[in-house]
């Protein structure tokens, strides 16, 4: 089995509808487990999540992007991430990222951006959509990648939106086939065959949860 985790914060409940379509998507692909990690308003993630992410093959990153990044409560979760970057507990872990604003554009790609970069300390590998955009004039937002995202999921929810309005079809269906993505390769990559590879990891990522329970 291969173990994904979707760690994001919910700033008024529509990244929270990228994340469960995110999770539907992971959850079709046979052989995976998905755990979801909501990071509260306070920056923190609920009791004995950090101890679980240091067993995951993969970690989704999301958050709503405020003033051309994420938010600071996802940034506190980064920060304190330092943790098990120390002992290199999340290396070779699978990544990959979402996010959404009001705007069309909104500097979405500097929270995707924020999310890799965040991913390349910890030495991750990175899983961009894998999709086509949809670009022509005939195309909305009922459409797969209507924003053209290639690095990560991007959705707009209009600013008098409700979560039950916004986001659309297509950037739901667009998380979908994100979050299916990354657990295929979980699967193909972290399958019984690189149970080996999953033991030499073990020792550091036992030390990095002794470091983070004191």
């Amino acid at each position: 089995m291969a173990a994904i985790g979707i760690v994001y914060f919910i700033g008024y409940g529509h990244t929270e509808k990228q994340a469960e379509a995110m999770t539907a998507g992971a959850r079709k692909v046979a052989g995976v487990t998905v755990s979801v990690f909501a990071i509260d308003k306070n920056g923190d993630l609920p009791e004995g999540s950090w101890d679980i992410l240091t067993g995951l093959d993969a970690i989704i990153y999301g958050s709503p992007t405020y003033m051309g990044g994420p938010a600071w409560q996802f940034k506190k979760f980064a920060d304190e991430s330092s943790k098990p970057w120390f002992v290199n507990a999340w290396k070779d872990k699978i990544a990959a990222g979402f996010t959404n604003s009001a705007s069309i554009n909104g500097d979405k790609f500097s929270t995707i951006s924020y999310f890799f970069t965040l991913s390349q300390q910890h030495g991750q590998i990175w899983i961009g959509t894998g999709l086509m955009p949809s670009n022509a004039k005939k195309h909305g937002p009922n459409d797969i990648n209507w924003t053209a995202g290639f690095a990560g999921a991007l959705a707009v929810s209009p600013s008098d939106a409700s979560p039950d309005e916004a986001p659309g079809p297509g950037d739901l269906e667009t998380a979908k086939l994100l979050g299916a993505r990354v657990a295929e390769y979980a699967v193909k990559t972290r399958g019984f065959s690189t149970m080996q590879a999953r033991e030499s990891r073990q020792e550091p990522e036992k030390r990095a949860a002794k470091l983070i329970a004191n």
